[in-house]
């Protein structure tokens, strides 16, 4: 007997949708310069030529991804490009949706965590970006710590760091480990396999001096980002300068303020227990790598919407009139903002102008510090899973508050 479609089933399948109809567009209209970048990061590991020098005769612009992305993008490299493409951008949608489903809420607030997360999605695919993938990563992570199972946990730290870094606040759901000392041995086994493992196709020599080159190439992208005429720097930070239109307003202060706002909550032990604080850390930190980054532009967003979403379904009424207000704004300004949804001259005198696309994202990421810093979350619960009779289906671990 077939199983019918539920509106959440067809929410995810719209994301494989909106990703192949993103292909069609590109792919035909021969405007896939990332997918080539990406490509070609495989061919040159194997040349054993720089990632990160230009290559104006496969791409325009630069690499920025680690060596090890090389082996994640190969299997998509060997095919023809159409085919590689294709396959490329449906498993950006297919990861995020696993890590969305696999989160421990009822799928009716796993499919508006996906349907209003699917602007943001649009973004990345049509940029051709790894984000929605690096989301994931972070959310994948934080599950498999909260299952116990470390090994899994620190794999997808490990991946996601060794590819672009952001994964690597990750490290932070240590914390919330119930055997540290597994966390550690499998992190230390992880990095020394995966640093290793392009070696494979390459050399020693040749992968010790990726990561050498990468940290420059990395700094460089990062003097360059901290420009008011730069499509990047989507930050708090940037949205400050930009706002003052003094592109030489530094970093720091921005910076030491995101890590002990984020850092000072990791001090409240005895709410460790509770899920809904340790789900609003994940939420927190997804929002916090992308709101405190020079690199960040507008297919980056994916990974601060989602965790804006995740601390927003994640509440018992999801839908109160703050909520709807901060949906509204995350969707128009955020997702919509930067795009040929809003006239032009709107777009360029003010929406790009002062970073606006930041606003709404900064806006949560307050609030869900504030409540992390002050709120007890002894009695706030993670909404309950039941299944068709109504039977309770969360997982609950033994002294652990859901």
């Amino acid at each position: 007997m077939t199983k019918k479609l539920t509106n959440y089933n067809l929410v995810g399948i719209l994301y494989f949708l909106v990703a192949t109809v993103i292909w069609v567009f590109k792919f035909f209209n021969n405007r896939y310069n990332n997918y080539s970048i990406f490509k070609y990061v495989y061919y040159h590991t194997v040349a054993q030529t720089n990632l990160y020098d230009y290559y104006p005769k496969e791409y325009y612009d630069s690499n920025h991804y680690g060596v090890l992305f090389s082996l994640i993008v190969a299997p998509f490299s060997l095919l023809p490009d159409g085919a590689g493409f294709l396959l490329f951008t449906l498993f950006n949608a297919g990861v995020f949706v696993w890590a969305v489903h696999l989160l421990p809420l009822p799928n009716k607030h796993k499919m508006f965590i996906l349907l209003f997360s699917i602007v943001e999605f649009g973004n990345s695919a049509h940029y051709i970006q790894f984000n929605a993938i690096i989301a994931a990563i972070i959310i994948l992570s934080f599950l498999m710590i909260e299952q116990k199972c470390e090994a899994f946990g620190t794999l997808f730290i490990v991946i996601g760091m060794l590819v672009k870094l952001y994964p690597i606040v990750g490290l932070t759901f240590f914390l919330f480990s119930k055997n540290k000392i597994a966390f550690i041995l499998w992190g230390f086994f992880w990095l020394a396999i995966l640093i290793c493992l392009p070696m494979l196709i390459s050399s020693p020599h040749f992968v010790l001096q990726c990561y050498a080159d990468w940290y420059t190439s990395l700094h460089e992208k990062n003097m360059l980002n901290a420009d008011l005429t730069s499509s990047q720097d989507i930050s708090v930070m940037g949205s400050v300068r930009h706002l003052l239109r003094d592109a030489t307003v530094p970093n720091w202060p921005f910076l030491l303020f995101g890590v002990v706002a984020f850092g000072l909550p990791l001090l409240r032990f005895g709410q460790y227990k509770y899920a809904r604080f340790r789900y609003q850390v994940l939420a927190s930190a997804l929002m916090l790598i992308v709101l405190f980054s020079t690199g960040s532009e507008h297919p980056t967003y994916i990974i601060a919407v989602a965790g804006a979403m995740i601390w927003i379904f994640m509440q018992e009424d999801p839908f109160s009139r703050k909520n709807i207000v901060l949906l509204v704004l995350l969707v128009l300004i955020t997702g919509l903002g930067p795009t040929d949804a809003f006239p032009r001259y709107i777009r360029h005198a003010f929406i790009n102008k002062y970073v606006m696309k930041a606003w709404p994202c900064i806006a949560v990421w307050l609030m869900i510090t504030y409540e992390l810093l002050v709120k007890n979350f002894e009695h706030l619960h993670m909404p309950k899973v039941t299944d068709q009779a109504g039977t309770n289906l969360t997982d609950a671990k033994p002294g652990v508050e859901v």
